[in-house]
């Protein structure tokens, strides 16, 4: 397996969880996700983008980091262009680190979208600000997760969802229908060891790691 992080321009804070996740992977830096990379202690091996939000006062070896420049006249976000460029050099898994918040509602829906198709198409992914993440949830493929009680989650529906079962919840379901824009799948909490089947449809699950998750 062959991990990148891509560092994008949304919110991020350093966690214990998150510094576990990067640890050991390949980095690429997406115009202003470049000032994630001296909070998490990371020299990206490429920065790539149109350079229109480039951070202040950077570390020289940050500012030294070769760059990829496109024109600001695009038809990809520069995020995407970063992500394309790691599945160019081999990416199997991915960390999207500072995917959530930020000034571009736009750019942070795109990223939960894109992780979903990428997801689809093989890739491993995680989405994560430090503060929240987000994992694709693919029909057929029951997911258990290592949260600790306490952890609130919710799982986001990209279409209606069928066969959704949730074991180990506050509020557990048991393969139920789900209308897309409903909100009966928001604000859970782990109870007990969480477990995911998804029958067919499109979602993610998006935690906040308890502290004790973090350890």
């Amino acid at each position: 397996m062959t991990s990148f992080t891509i560092l994008l321009g949304g919110d991020l804070v350093r966690t214990p969880l998150l510094e576990r996740q990067v640890a050991g992977t390949r980095v690429i830096a997406a115009d202003a996700g470049m000032a994630h990379a001296a909070t998490l202690g990371l020299v990206p091996e490429l920065w790539v983008g149109d350079f229109d939000s480039v951070p202040a006062h950077l570390p020289p070896a940050l500012a030294a980091v070769p760059r990829q420049t496109f024109p600001a006249e695009k038809d990809k976000t520069d995020g995407e262009l970063a992500i394309g460029t790691a599945l160019e050099r081999g990416a199997t898994a991915l960390v999207l680190a500072g995917a959530f918040g930020g000034a571009r509602a736009d750019h942070a829906f795109l990223h939960l979208a894109l992780a979903l198709r990428l997801a689809e198409a093989g890739t491993e992914i995680v989405l994560s600000s430090g503060a929240q993440e987000g994992i694709p949830l693919l029909p057929g493929k029951p997911r258990a997760f290592d949260y600790a009680d306490g952890t609130l989650f919710s799982i986001l529906g990209f279409s209606d969802l069928s066969g959704l079962s949730v074991e180990g919840a506050k509020w557990p379901l048991d393969e139920v229908e789900i209308a897309f824009g409903s909100s009966l799948t928001l604000s859970n909490e782990v109870k007990g060891g969480l477990r995911v089947t998804l029958g067919g449809g499109r979602a993610m699950l998006v935690a906040h790691p308890h502290p004790q998750s973090e350890g």
